[in-house]
C-alpha cells in the first residue's frame, strides 16, 4: 500500500541532519508495517498530480497556523477535500489533524490557553495513551462527519475520526524525546512559558504510545472501505 506523505513543514534546520525531517519520521514510525511511501512537500507548492499517485495520504505537521495566509494552504484544503469526497483515507498529525478539520468546515484557534509541550496524557475511547505534544492551536468545532476519538481536559478534540475517511490526531507520536528537547532548545526560547518546558523535562521518557498510535494508523489505512475510490 502506497501512503503519500504531504509534507506541510520541516523539521528545525539544526536538528534535520541528525535526527531526520518530518517525513523521515513517519516512515520510521511505520516501519514494517506494508507500507511504502512517497513525499510530496506541499509547503513548497509540490502538490500530487491526482488524488489516486497513493492509496492514502499522511499529512504533517507545521510550524504554521492553518487558519494563516499561505500559498500552500488554499490549494492544500481543495486537495483533501477532493480525497475524502472520493474515498481516499487521510490521516493528519498535529497541522495535519487542524488543516483536515478547517478543510471540512471546522474551526481552528491559537487557543487562549497556551501551549501543550512534551509528554501529555490521553484517553483513546478509554485507553490511556500518553503521547508527546507540541501545539498551540486546536480545533475548537468539528466538521459535520468528525467525532471525538481522544481527549484529554487541555484538548478536547485531541483526535478525531471520520468514519473510514479520515482519522487525525492532535499530538505527535512521531516525535521522540530527543526531537522535543531539540525543539526545547531551537524553538521556544522567549515562546513556550520556562514552567512547562519544565514541567516536560521532567516527563520525559514518559511518551510511550507511539506504536499504539502506528497499530491505529495501520489499522485505519489498511481497513475495507465503504466507499470505493473514484465512486460519487
Amino acid at each position: 500500500m502506497r501512503i503519500g506523505i504531504l509534507q506541510c513543514g520541516q523539521s528545525p534546520a539544526q536538528l534535520k541532519d541528525d535526527l531526520g525531517d518530518y517525513p523521515d519520521m513517519f516512515v520510521r514510525l511505520l516501519d514494517g508495517r506494508g507500507f511504502d511511501f512517497r513525499v510530496w512537500h506541499v509547503e513548497a507548492m509540490e502538490f500530487p498530480g491526482s488524488i489516486d499517485d497513493a492509496d492514502g495520504w499522511l499529512l504533517t505537521g507545521s510550524r504554521h497556523g492553518a487558519y494563516e495566509d499561505h500559498d500552500f494552504i488554499p490549494p492544500l484544503e481543495d486537495f483533501i477535500r477532493s480525497a475524502y469526497a472520493q474515498g481516499v483515507p487521510l490521516v493528519g498529525i498535529c497541522f495535519g489533524h487542524q488543516i483536515i478539520a478547517q478543510a471540512l468546515g471546522g474551526k481552528v484557534i491559537k487557543h487562549p490557553d497556551g501551549w501543550a509541550v512534551g509528554a501529555q496524557d490521553y484517553d483513546f475511547d478509554g485507553q490511556p495513551v500518553t503521547l508527546n505534544a507540541w501545539h498551540q492551536d486546536q480545533v475548537v468545532s468539528l466538521p459535520e462527519d468528525a467525532e471525538v476519538a481522544g481527549r484529554n481536559a487541555f484538548c478536547q478534540n485531541a483526535a478525531l475520526i471520520y468514519g473510514d475517511r479520515a482519522y487525525t490526531v492532535q499530538a505527535h507520536p512521531e516525535f521522540d524525546d530527543a526531537f522535543v528537547q531539540g525543539l526545547m532548545d531551537t524553538r521556544a526560547k522567549g515562546v513556550v512559558p520556562q514552567d512547562l518546558l519544565d514541567a516536560a523535562s521532567r516527563r520525559m521518557g514518559d511518551s510511550k504510545g507511539a506504536s499504539l498510535l502506528a497499530e491505529k494508523i495501520e489499522a485505519f489505512f489498511k481497513q475495507p472501505r465503504k466507499l470505493a475510490k473514484g465512486a460519487a
